[in-house]
């Protein structure tokens, strides 16, 4: 099977979760950051604080059918290291060509 576009893969306590940007999920992580453009998207995503990051993995997971991981990402345990690297991915690939 071959991945969508703007999947990746994170460690969510301790088991693999798909993350994914999706349409939906760029459009929830630019309201919830308060973007109305892509321009203003790319720079509020070069400095997210820990609570921001938190925003995007949710919409992420959603985005990659992992609903229940999103619905309690503040519970779980997720490396912030490997959170952040996993966006940088996700919008990498999604964003692509």
């Amino acid at each position: 099977m071959i991945a969508a576009r703007g999947e990746t893969v994170l460690t969510v306590d301790g088991r693999a979760r798909r993350v994914c940007l999706t349409l939906g999920a760029l459009a929830e992580i630019e309201g919830a950051l308060g973007c109305r453009t892509m321009a203003e998207l790319e720079l509020r995503m070069r400095a997210l604080s820990a609570a921001d990051l938190m925003i995007v993995i949710a919409a992420l997971l959603r985005g990659g059918g992992e609903a229940d991981a999103a619905a309690r990402i503040g519970e779980l345990d997720v490396a912030p290291g490997a959170a952040a690297r996993a966006v940088a991915e996700a919008f990498r690939l999604g964003l692509a060509g």
